[in-house]
Formats: C-alpha cells, sequence, structure tokens
C-alpha cells in the first residue's frame, strides 16, 4: 500500500519549501533585489581633526615677544635721541650725500657692467689670448682689495706724472700731465667701475652657460649674425639667472660707496661722520644713515621683482599676482561682499 505525500506537507505555514535532493544549495533561492540592505546601524561622518604644532606655536610666541622687546628699548632708550635723527633725516646736507651716493651707485653699476659684458664675452672667446686676458682680469680685480684699488687711481699722478699718446715704445706725439685729471670723485668712479666689471663679468658669463647651446646652433642654422644671436637670444634668456645676481652686487655697490670716504668725497657715511664729529651724537646719526640705505634698498628690491617678472613671461605664461593686483582682488572682494551683505538686509526687511 502506497502512500502519496504531497509537496509542502508537514511545513509549517510561512517556512520556505525544502530543497530537492538533487537540487544544489542554493538553487531555487528568491531573486536577488536592487534594494540595498537596511543598515544594522546608522554611519556617523569622520571628525577632522586639525594637527596642533605646539612646539611651533611656542615659537611664534617667543619670536613676537623677543620683537616687542626690541620695540619697546627703541621706543623707551633715550640713547636713541630721535629728536636728533628726525632733525637730520631730511637736513640739506645729508640729502646732498644721498644724491652723491646714488651717483656713484648708477656711474659704477653702468660702467662696471658694460665692461663686464665684453670681459665675459672675452671670457667665452674661443681665442685664447682674448679668454686669457679676460682671466687675468678678473683674477687681478677680484684679488686687489677695493680700497687700495682707489687709492692707486686717486694717487695716479704719484704714479705717473705724464700720459702720452704716440708710437708704441716710439715717441710721443702728444702728452699731458696727470696732477688734474683724475679728481676724488673720478678715481672713485673709475675704481668701482672696474672693480664691478669683474664680478659682472664672472655673473654674466654663468647666465650666458646657463642658456642651451642648442639656442645658438638653430640662430646660426638661420643665419642670424653673431651680434645678433647676442643680444636678442642669449641676453634675453640669460637674465633669468643673471637678475638676482646682478642685483646682489648693485646693493653690494651702494653700500659699498661708503668706502669712498677715505678720499674725503661727500657721501652718505662720509657727511654723517663730519656732523657726528662736530656735535658729537654718533647713534642717531648713524641711524640717519642706516635709514636712507634701508629705504633706497628697498626700493631697489621692488624694482629688481618687477624686472624679474617681465623676463620670466617667456618660461611662465600665467605669473603669479603681484603684491598691488593682490590688494587690489582683496578690496574688491570685501567691496562684494559688502554690496551682497547690503542686499541681503534690505530684502529681508
Amino acid at each position: 500500500m502506497s502512500v502519496e505525500v504531497e509537496p509542502g506537507a508537514g511545513r509549517e505555514p510561512g517556512a520556505a519549501p525544502a530543497p530537492d535532493a538533487g537540487q544544489k544549495p542554493g538553487a531555487g533561492a528568491r531573486p536577488p533585489t536592487d534594494e540595498p540592505p537596511a543598515p544594522s546601524a546608522a554611519v556617523a561622518d569622520p571628525v577632522v581633526v586639525p594637527a596642533r604644532h605646539y612646539g611651533r606655536w611656542a615659537t611664534g610666541i617667543a619670536v613676537l615677544v623677543l620683537l616687542a622687546q626690541f620695540a619697546h628699548g627703541l621706543v623707551t632708550n633715550p640713547a636713541w635721541e630721535w629728536e636728533v635723527f628726525f632733525r637730520y633725516l631730511l637736513a640739506d646736507s645729508v640729502l646732498r650725500a644721498v644724491w652723491v651716493t646714488l651717483q656713484l651707485t648708477v656711474y659704477g653699476t653702468a660702467l662696471g657692467f658694460a665692461l663686464g659684458l665684453v670681459i665675459a664675452l672675452m671670457r667665452l672667446s674661443r681665442s685664447p689670448l682674448l679668454s686669457g686676458v679676460a682671466w687675468l682680469y678678473v683674477w687681478a680685480f677680484r684679488s686687489i682689495p677695493l680700497i687700495v684699488q682707489l687709492l692707486f687711481w686717486f694717487n695716479l699722478a704719484y704714479l705717473y706724472e705724464e700720459l702720452g699718446i704716440g708710437i708704441p715704445f716710439g715717441p710721443v706725439v702728444w702728452s699731458f700731465g696727470t696732477m688734474h685729471l683724475v679728481g676724488a670723485m673720478s678715481a672713485a668712479v673709475i675704481g668701482l667701475a672696474l672693480h664691478q666689471a669683474a664680478y659682472a663679468a664672472e655673473i654674466l658669463r654663468g647666465g650666458f652657460l646657463a642658456v642651451e647651446p642648442g639656442q645658438l646652433e638653430a640662430a646660426a642654422a638661420l643665419g642670424i649674425p653673431r651680434l645678433r644671436q647676442v643680444r636678442r637670444i642669449v641676453l634675453p634668456q640669460a637674465m633669468r639667472s643673471v637678475l638676482p645676481n646682478a642685483a646682489n652686487e648693485i646693493v653690494s655697490l651702494f653700500k659699498g660707496t661708503s668706502i669712498v670716504s677715505v678720499m674725503a668725497i661727500g657721501e652718505l657715511f662720509y657727511q654723517v661722520q663730519v656732523i657726528y664729529g662736530r656735535n658729537g651724537r654718533v647713534v642717531p646719526l648713524l641711524m640717519v644713515a642706516t635709514a636712507w640705505y634701508v629705504v633706497l634698498t628697498t626700493l631697489l628690491s621692488v624694482v629688481q621683482y618687477y624686472v624679474e617678472r617681465r623676463f620670466a613671461r617667456g618660461a611662465d605664461r600665467t605669473p603669479p599676482p603681484t603684491p598691488l593686483q593682490r590688494a587690489r582682488a582683496f578690496t574688491a572682494l570685501k567691496q562684494r561682499g559688502t554690496l551682497t551683505s547690503l542686499k541681503t538686509h534690505r530684502e529681508n526687511r
């Protein structure tokens, strides 16, 4: 006697059907749905905790304290004699001395870099004679102290009573005395220019060597003359590496003009010495000279920044904004934010 069992018999209501014997595990399961499974617990967003640089804060506070103490000493210490400082800062004698200092700097820089360019090209020449003479010039003028060079030029009449023009190692056609040929100002300009030329030559030579040789090869292949290659191809590219070092040399020359005081030239430092030699106010008069050196060096740094920015146009198509442009953008942003706030306030009313 056979008993037939209906499928699903003996199961509890709501229970899943049992798999057949030949059915694989998982076969006949409910197909997956597109709905994501319900999260077991809510996941909170991660909390970003900024790093705390306690050492940096402590260092900054210590620096601020030291600066505050220094500023307090400048204001409260009567030995600085600020009333004397402001009395002589714009005095006529000091302003004339500043003008003499600027003249020495401009003449020495212009003549020094012009001669330095010639010496740099001689150093890079394929002629061993020209290269050797240029190397000897640089070696000599970098070896001899500047004050010694100035004194040699100032005492030129002692070394050579007459200078003449004529046939080499032969008769002299025309001669003149040197007693009044080179004065104090002329000797200072000549000495500063020749001394500066030795350093300018090495700076310019380094800039020329930084230019890719392929640039000159391409220019030569196009038939561009040698002088135009230097003027239109090499110099504009070399200026990017020349300008920072050249600016340093100009600043050094500007401050180094104080050494011509040994020849009694009325430049800034000499005039300050004369004044405090009469009234005995050494510290405030030295601060007058320091203030003028700082102001003029700052102006030179500003000029250097914009000149470097101009020569960097070929390498940087979008240079960063200047401080003036940033200030204008910040002001425009503040004005736009103020206008937006006023408009919102009016709408809410």
